[in-house]
């Protein structure tokens, strides 16, 4: 499938499901995609839950973006950042991949809580600031086409393009191209997982003319072992971008990180 009709399509399927999603609303008020409590006006998470996410602040791997345990100093480097480096050039988490931010990506996703995006969204562009303001274009990390049939719309293009919007950068659905579906990641191993999306994504040559020479915030809503945004990083350098950075909702953190 076309990956234009692809983006076309997720645009289409948010607009359709915001009456319904309108309708549902007054009949029956939001509730909480985590304890399940009514929202009333609010939005995204009650208090008390909001209350327990794990926001990711300094100090952290400047390149991973992993939370230290102590601060080391300035442009410090994980071990891990030092001993497998990705191929793209910083990565910034919004949140720790804990159960209530596991809720909250899985309303998005499987849920139909198009209200969490722009919650999320904004936390997203608080924790990249750095990134984004010199970047050039965001790039959402893309569904295959058949996966974007079934779910109906691509979480990561939707929170590509609230992010994007207030910054006027450019948002491509089009450049970075799933063209192999893969089972999903769930359950596999970290070899597992890189083997498994290898030569899973494409630039073609209209994308080539979109980000050449220019830097690259690539979009996901969780990075867990970072196999599948390391290979569209190494997708997207290939085809000429000048920097490629990563950012994403939430990241699976270790109990334990040590700086060199």
């Amino acid at each position: 499938m076309n990956e234009r009709i692809s983006a076309r399509l997720t645009q289409m399927a948010a607009a359709l499901r915001m009456p319904f999603r309108l309708v549902l609303d007054i009949g029956l008020p939001p509730l909480c995609p985590s304890c399940r409590d009514p929202l009333g006006d609010g939005a995204g998470l009650c208090p008390d839950c909001w209350s327990k996410l794990s926001p990711i602040e300094r100090p952290f791997c400047e390149k991973l973006g992993i939370p230290f345990t102590y601060d080391p100093g300035p442009g410090i480097y994980s071990m891990q950042a030092i001993a497998d480096p990705p191929a793209y050039t910083r990565a910034r988490a919004a949140v720790r991949y804990d159960d209530v931010a596991r809720t909250m990506v899985h309303a998005l996703k499987y849920g139909d809580r198009l209200d969490l995006a722009p919650v999320m969204a904004r936390w997203m562009a608080r924790a990249g600031a750095d990134l984004l303001q010199d970047a050039d274009i965001v790039v959402p990390v893309p569904l295959h086409w058949r996966r974007l049939w079934a779910r109906r719309f691509n979480q990561s293009a939707t929170l590509a393009g609230l992010i994007a919007k207030p910054r006027r950068l450019a948002v491509s659905h089009t450049a970075l191209k799933r063209v192999r579906a893969t089972p999903q990641q769930v359950g596999l191993s970290k070899t597992e997982r890189a083997t498994n999306v290898q030569g899973a994504f494409q630039v073609d040559a209209a994308g080539k003319a979109e980000i050449a020479r220019r830097h690259v915030v690539l979009v996901d809503d969780v990075l867990t072992s970072g196999a599948t945004v390391d290979t569209c990083a190494r997708a997207l350098l290939r085809a000429g971008a000048r920097q490629v950075d990563v950012l994403v909702f939430a990241r699976v953190v270790d109990s334990i990180r040590t700086p060199i």
